[in-house]
C-alpha cells in the first residue's frame, strides 16, 4: 500500500513500494507526483536490486542518459554509472572515490540537462559518506522580493571542468569536447511544477554571466550561504539497500566523506526531461 512520511524540513519517504515489482500506470503517476512536488524521494529496505530492475523502473520516468565517464559505466547496462571508491587491481569501479563532494547538481553543465537521478546503496560504509540535499525552491521563496527581481532574468555559467577542478578527476579530450560550457537561467521554472528555484550551485557555477567577475562571485557566494540555511537541508544517513530519487531542478546536494578503508558502492540513472522540455527556462 502506497504511504508517504514527510522527511526532516524537506522530502518524503515512501512505503509499501519496492522497486522490483510490477507497476501500474496509476501508481508511477502518483509516485511521480510525490517526487515532483517534494524534491526528494526515499525508497528504504529494497535489498540489492539488479541493474535490469534500476534501468526498468528509472525508464518509467523518462529516457535515460548514457554519462560521457563511460569508463564508470556498468559493461551490462550503460545507463548505470558507478559511484565507487572500489578498486579491482589498478582500475577504479566508479566515480567520486571516498572524498567530500561539493554542492552541485547533476548534469546542470549539459544544454539539456538531466530532471532526476536515481541512487541505489549497494555497498556502504559503517560511517560517513551521507549525502546532504538543498531545496532550491523553498531557497528561493524565501527570498526577499526586490532581490528575487534581479536576480531573475540573469543567466549563470555552468561548467563541468569547474566541477572537474574542485572535487572530480579531469576528463579526456573528447569527453571535455562534448561537454563545453552553457549558460542557463540562474533562476529556473520548473518544467513539470512550474514553481521558480535557484538554478546553481558551488560546485558547477563559475560565475554570472554579463556581470563583472567580483561583482559575480560576490552575488554568488550570498545566493550559495543562503541556500545552505538548515532550514533549507536534508541530510540522508544511508542504510544498505535504499534508493533516493531527487530532482535535479530544484535540489542540489553534496556527499559527506568517509573512511577511504571503508568500500562504498552506488549505482546511478539519470532521467532526462521530455524533448519539448529540455532546455532550461
Amino acid at each position: 500500500m502506497f504511504n508517504t512520511t514527510s522527511l526532516s524540513r524537506f522530502g518524503v519517504e515512501i512505503e509499501g513500494v519496492h522497486l522490483s515489482d510490477s507497476h501500474s500506470n496509476e501508481l508511477i503517476a502518483r509516485i511521480r507526483e510525490t517526487w515532483m512536488e517534494n524534491g526528494l524521494a526515499v525508497f528504504r529496505d529494497q535489498g540489492e536490486l539488479s541493474e535490469e530492475t534500476l534501468v526498468r523502473f528509472s525508464r518509467r520516468f523518462g529516457e535515460l542518459e548514457i554519462h560521457i565517464r563511460k569508463e564508470y559505466l556498468s559493461p551490462e547496462n550503460p545507463e548505470v554509472l558507478y559511484v565507487s571508491n572500489v578498486r579491482e587491481g589498478e582500475r577504479a569501479v566508479g566515480i567520486l572515490s571516498d572524498h567530500e563532494v561539493g554542492w552541485h547538481h547533476d548534469q546542470i553543465y549539459l544544454e539539456k540537462p538531466a530532471l532526476g537521478s536515481l541512487l541505489h546503496g549497494v555497498i556502504i560504509p559503517p560511517a560517513g559518506g551521507n549525502t546532504e540535499f538543498v531545496n532550491l525552491n523553498k531557497a528561493w521563496e524565501a527570498l526577499d522580493p526586490t532581490l528575487q527581481q534581479s536576480l531573475d532574468g540573469l543567466k549563470a555559467v555552468q561548467s563541468y571542468a569547474f566541477f572537474n577542478g574542485s572535487w572530480s578527476e579531469p576528463t579526456s579530450d573528447e569527453q571535455s569536447k562534448s561537454t563545453p560550457d552553457v549558460r542557463h537561467p540562474l533562476i529556473r521554472t520548473h518544467p513539470e511544477t512550474g514553481k521558480k528555484a535557484i538554478y546553481a550551485d558551488p560546485g558547477m557555477t563559475p560565475l554570472i554571466a554579463g556581470i563583472d567577475k567580483e561583482d559575480s562571485r560576490r552575488m554568488l557566494d550570498e545566493i550559495f550561504a543562503h541556500c545552505q540555511k538548515p532550514e533549507f537541508r536534508y541530510v540522508h544517513e544511508w542504510r544498505l539497500g535504499d534508493v533516493l530519487m531527487w530532482d535535479n531542478a530544484s535540489t542540489m546536494h553534496k556527499r559527506g566523506e568517509f573512511d577511504p578503508s571503508s568500500q562504498r558502492l552506488m549505482k546511478r540513472t539519470t532521467i532526462l526531461p521530455p524533448a519539448d522540455r529540455a532546455i532550461p527556462r
